[in-house]
């Protein structure tokens, strides 16, 4: 049959140049369409197991532990993505793709990559807000991921950014104000600040903070922002005694490479400004 097709085509292709270029786009069209009806034919990929599941979960929390060094943080990322299913999404899963993504990305150099590692870690976090639309994680994590983004390129996208990350803490605070710490307050407050030359303020930051150390007393880096924005409205005693809070609190043992980092910016502030 394959044959005559050809014999034909050829034999109007001597006797009219319109009829070659149809018999050409009838042949392609019914190749195309073998195509699709083949592809349409293969069956769905098995869905990743629930024990696979869990077991890549175990070693990237454990791996997590170890989040000070960056290679710890980029197996993690690696283990997770194994049993990333875009045709069946785990909650858990891609929540912590996203946490992890944005630790992982924090400590990344290279920029190039760094962009890459939060960008997969922002729409991981906006899958999990899809999964579970009623629960904090996937909005904070992707507003986190999506922060440090425009802490890195401010310009190309830190503007355009500005409302999606204070949408995505709201719900947040919303859904769980103590969620992470409190964490949102105090993401709220640092896109004030960071906005002050185009309509942020420091006042608002230092009301966010505020509230967030009402619902989290523990979250060293708060303090230290609480600090820094004390410094801004010219409330130096107050910004005193956060940095002093911190550099006597008792370290949060879940939480130690984090409070190290909070001790090292109240130093500084510290030094700087007393």
């Amino acid at each position: 049959m394959n044959q005559n097709i050809i014999t034909s085509f050829a034999f109007c292709d001597m006797k009219s140049g319109k009829s070659y270029v149809l018999i050409t786009i009838v042949i392609t069209l019914c190749v195309l369409s073998s195509c699709s009806r083949h592809q349409a034919a293969d069956p769905p990929a098995p869905a990743v197991s629930d024990t696979a599941i869990v077991n890549a979960q175990q070693k990237a929390d454990e791996l997590f532990k170890g989040r000070e060094n960056p290679q710890n943080l980029e197996n993690a990322v690696s283990i997770l993505a194994t049993v990333r299913d875009p045709d069946h999404r785990n909650f858990e899963v891609e929540c912590k793709f996203s946490k992890y993504s944005y630790f992982l990305g924090k400590q990344t150099e290279n920029e190039d990559e760094a962009e890459k590692i939060l960008k997969e870690g922002r729409d991981a976090g906006k899958i999990a807000s899809r999964v579970a639309p009623d629960k904090p994680d996937g909005y904070f994590w992707f507003g986190a991921n999506l922060g440090e983004m425009s802490r890195r390129s401010p310009i190309t996208v830190g503007i355009k950014s500005v409302d999606d990350i204070r949408e995505a803490m709201n719900k947040v605070i919303e859904l769980q104000p103590d969620y992470q710490n409190a964490s949102a307050y105090d993401a709220l407050a640092q896109v004030e600040m960071a906005t002050r030359l185009t309509g942020g303020s420091a006042d608002k930051a230092v009301e966010y903070l505020e509230k967030g150390l009402a619902a989290e007393k523990g979250n060293a880096l708060l303090r230290v922002h609480l600090a820094q924005a004390y410094l801004a409205v010219k409330k130096d005693a107050k910004a005193k005694e956060q940095i002093d809070y911190v550099l006597h609190m008792t370290p949060p043992p879940d939480y130690l490479p984090e409070y190290r980092q909070s001790v090292e910016l109240a130093r500084k502030l510290l030094h700087d400004n007393f």
